[in-house]
């Protein structure tokens, strides 16, 4: 029989409690040209994490500590592509740093704990569960952002940027978008993707990552072809192949089927995307197609993708 009296009621707010005052501290709100957000400090000399759309107007941030203190910022770097930015609060020193999780050992059902600080009520609390995982989402750059945290904890607007966190204080997630018009269904970016993608952004001040060239669509084989030809049962069919690219430079051709590159299966558009890290820039690479019937081998030296246009 579950226990549900005041014994486990009290459990229950203490990890909660317990979760706030460690992490609650960490959590700032950011000022920018959309309006208040949230964001959370990763490291005690000023760096802060939040959302890329947070920062997209490219206006300098102001931002607020959790003890009231205002601060200028200035943007590290923003990657759209996983709508992660870091800012960094300017002549800060020894401010409370929230420590960023693993993500990859969530359940659904985990309790998790969301702080923010919407429309400028600081240190908002919201308790929820993780509803699923895996989800994918669209990017304002258009590309998918994969392994998406998807909870019921209860979020306003502001609350982009701020941290998800589970009963261990750890920041599993970053809030990043909410579904209009539904019920408790938000979304974060999973710690792991943060944890990467704030190092380079701190590093390098943007994400790298390689291009092949082409526009196409996921497109199946069938069974039996796909077994004759010792390939992957599905591919992406390549509708244009950009003139100078690396595609285009290593014989990829219109109406190919790319099913494989660098040895990895490339199924849907956003398993190719992310085949295509930074650390395969510059390389040659193997890139598996079908074409006509006819499986065919053809080396592509990768290069970098251009960062993406502002709107």
């Amino acid at each position: 029989m579950i226990e549900t009296g005041p014994e486990v009621l009290d459990a229950f707010s203490a990890a909660v409690i317990s979760v706030v005052e460690r992490v609650g501290a960490s959590v700032v709100h950011v000022g920018s040209g959309r309006g208040g957000a949230s964001g959370f400090v990763i490291a005690p000399d000023g760096y802060i994490l939040t959302n890329a759309h947070v920062v997209e107007s490219g206006r300098s941030p102001r931002i607020t500590l959790h003890d009231g203190t205002e601060l200028a910022g200035a943007i590290a770097g923003a990657d759209p592509s996983t709508d992660l930015a870091v800012i960094r609060a300017l002549n800060a020193a020894a401010l409370p740093a929230a420590t960023l999780g693993d993500s990859d050992a969530l359940r659904v059902g985990q309790l998790v704990i969301a702080i923010g600080d919407p429309l400028g009520f600081q240190s908002t609390v919201t308790t929820g569960v993780v509803s699923a995982l895996g989800r994918s989402l669209h990017a304002r750059d258009g590309r998918l952002i994969e392994n998406i945290i998807q909870t019921d904890a209860a979020l306003n607007p502001g609350n982009s940027g701020g941290p998800l966190v589970d009963t261990r204080a750890h920041v599993v997630g970053v809030n990043t978008a909410i579904i209009p018009n539904a019920q408790g269904i938000c979304f974060a970016i999973p710690a792991a993707t943060a944890r990467r993608v704030a190092g380079a952004l701190i590093r390098d001040g943007r994400i790298r990552r390689a291009m092949l060239g082409i526009a196409g669509a996921a497109t199946p084989l069938g069974r039996g072809l796909a077994s004759a030809l010792g390939v992957p049962l599905a591919g992406i069919r390549v509708v244009e192949v950009t003139t100078g690219s690396p595609a285009d430079l290593g014989g990829i051709k219109a109406g190919d089927v790319v099913v494989a590159v660098d040895g990895e299966p490339v199924p849907t558009l956003s398993r190719l995307q992310a085949v295509l890290g930074d650390e395969r820039i510059g390389r040659a690479v193997p890139v598996i197609v079908v074409r006509r019937g006819e499986r065919l081998e053809r080396f592509v030296v990768l290069r970098e993708a251009e960062p993406p246009r502002k709107r």
